[in-house]
């Protein structure tokens, strides 16, 4: 089963960035035109599969969905020393006067990646019954921070007399002077659900959709191993399976409007079992438990002659979740967790199909930021947080069976995530996370992304 999800993987979710938070805020084109909105306004099956199984009961006929999306992304990281500051102490030298202040931003030189998304529904006029399945990428971070080459001093520990303090960033100073060095993450989840929807009553529908989950994490450096005298190590690729459901109910009034409602159980993983190599090249092993958190969503959809309206609001339940309820640092110095809060998520979508064979969708999604500025050190592998989305889509049908989507979104983290520098040695002068006094660490970003979709509908 694992290597037939690592194979789906492969096939639909080489890599994967979230935006709310680790949540993906949309499944395909159409989906992302609208915001992410469709828990109850199933413009398409991807939106209808990923946010409310009960709403695939609108489609009475075989559908399959393939999309796939260019992702980029700007994320900067910025850190700062107050003059005096030794981190650690002897990090310019044993008796060495009192630095001046220290600061610098390093960029982010990822790339762009690949977002694909499949789904499949089979409805039937006249049946009570529609099934569907899906694979998209719901959930995925990802940085790669060079290591900052303008330092204080050289390896043999000589001062080097060209340094530039100020644009010296020293989160990404080597390890042997405090800081992390490189830095890169790669989180990707891939989601098959199997969904089937029961009509009640001409109006009303239930859904139901059993989960299978594969996740794949990989840190350099590794927060979640113990360092030992030589820092933290770098670990490889490590995977695990989870599995969850996901409940929901759709009301089509023939006024034209739609209520929805659909709550994702918290996906439970195996723990991340990770293969380690520390920078002396002794090796290690650890586990890590990081579960994807339940999501409560609630739809209104209005449908009026060349108007489809769409608001939903998501209720994301990070604080019960493992991996990211927990904070600070473990006994051995290892990272216990990320300490998100919870997130509110809103998504609004319009689709006017005024146009003759061209309906234009605009979307926007809101979303609180779950990094408490006070633990925003401990996020810096997962710095994909985005406050303000807005997507541009529209379609085009190339036949009465085959249609053409598209979508370009632009994201914005808003304000910069801000906080102080932590340090595991310096918790006995200032608990609970050894803050350096008057350090700084923060990040924000940017995102686009265009993607194109195909949509066929079998004859029936």
């Amino acid at each position: 089963m694992k290597n037939l999800l690592r194979l789906a993987l492969v096939l639909f979710t080489t890599s994967v960035f979230s935006q709310a938070g680790h949540v993906m805020q949309a499944a395909g084109s159409v989906n992302m035109s609208m915001g992410g909105a469709a828990t109850a306004q199933p413009l398409d099956i991807s939106g209808a599969l990923h946010w409310n199984p009960a709403a695939i009961s609108v489609f009475d006929s075989k559908i399959i969905n393939f999309d796939l999306g260019a992702f980029f992304s700007s994320p900067e990281l910025s850190s700062s020393l107050p003059a005096g500051a030794m981190w650690p102490a002897d990090a310019f030298g044993p008796g060495s006067p009192a630095s001046p202040a220290v600061s610098g931003t390093t960029k982010d030189d990822r790339g762009v990646s690949p977002m694909p998304a499949l789904a499949f529904v089979y409805g039937k006029e006249g049946s009570k019954h529609t099934f569907g399945v899906s694979a998209f990428g719901i959930s995925g971070f990802g940085v790669t921070f060079p290591k900052e080459t303008n330092l204080p001093m050289d390896a043999n520990g000589n001062p080097n007399p060209n340094w530039d303090p100020n644009n010296s960033n020293p989160v990404n100073y080597p390890q042997s002077l405090g800081g992390f060095g490189h830095i890169e993450s790669d989180y990707m989840l891939l989601q098959v659900g199997f969904a089937w929807a029961y009509e009640i009553t001409d109006e009303l529908s239930i859904g139901v959709q059993p989960t299978l989950n594969y996740a794949a994490l990989e840190l350099a450096p590794n927060p979640t191993a113990n360092p030992n005298a030589s820092g933290y190590p770098v670990s490889d690729k490590a995977s695990a399976i989870g599995y969850g459901a996901q409940f929901g109910v759709f009301y089509n009034s023939p006024s034209g409007f739609k209520l929805g409602a659909s709550y994702k159980t918290p996906q439970k993983f195996e723990d991340l079992k990770f293969k380690n190599t520390h920078l002396d090249n002794s090796t290690s092993e650890n586990a890590f438990n990081m579960d994807y958190p339940s999501i409560l969503s609630f739809g209104l959809g209005y449908s009026t002659g060349d108007i489809d309206l769409a608001v939903d609001y998501r209720f994301v339940d990070y604080e019960n979740t493992n991996g990211f309820a927990e904070k600070g640092w473990t006994p051995t110095g290892s990272v216990a967790g990320f300490g998100w809060k919870n997130m509110n998520i809103l998504s609004v979508g319009l689709q006017y199909k005024g146009i003759e064979k061209l309906p234009l969708r605009i979307g926007y999604t809101y979303s609180s930021n779950p990094i408490d500025s006070e633990l925003a050190f401990f996020s810096i592998p997962a710095t994909a947080i985005i406050e303000n989305a807005f997507e541009f889509g529209l379609s085009y049908p190339v036949t009465d069976n085959f249609m053409l989507n598209g979508v370009y979104h632009y994201g914005t983290s808003g304000d910069k995530t801000e906080g102080e520098i932590f340090n595991p040695q310096n918790i006995q002068n200032n608990p609970p996370y050894g803050a350096i006094p008057g350090s700084k660490v923060g990040y924000e970003m940017t995102t686009g992304m265009v993607m194109l979709g195909l949509t066929y509908t079998f004859s029936k």
